[in-house]
């Protein structure tokens, strides 16, 4: 199974990677982006067997901080 993982910066914890970004952006003339979040994603192929329980195992314990991250799983 082939898992795609999207860890995203919980709404109020500041960006300063986004911030960099969206000031990059502007500097390259594209002046209508008002915002920007930066995150990462992470793509595993796992055993068909693997629980959800132990995909949201991996999460918590590796591939998102929760206390300043969500994460999501996308399944394929």
């Amino acid at each position: 199974m082939k898992l795609r993982i999207i860890v995203t910066l919980k709404n109020g914890v500041l960006d300063p990677q986004g911030k960099a970004i969206q000031h990059a952006l502007a500097g390259l003339g594209f002046d209508g982006v008002a915002d920007v979040r930066a995150g990462k994603i992470f793509e595993l192929e796992v055993a068909d067997a693997t629980s959800d329980e132990a995909i949201d195992e991996m999460c918590r314990k590796l591939l998102a901080n929760t206390v300043i991250e969500n994460y999501r799983v996308e399944k394929s």
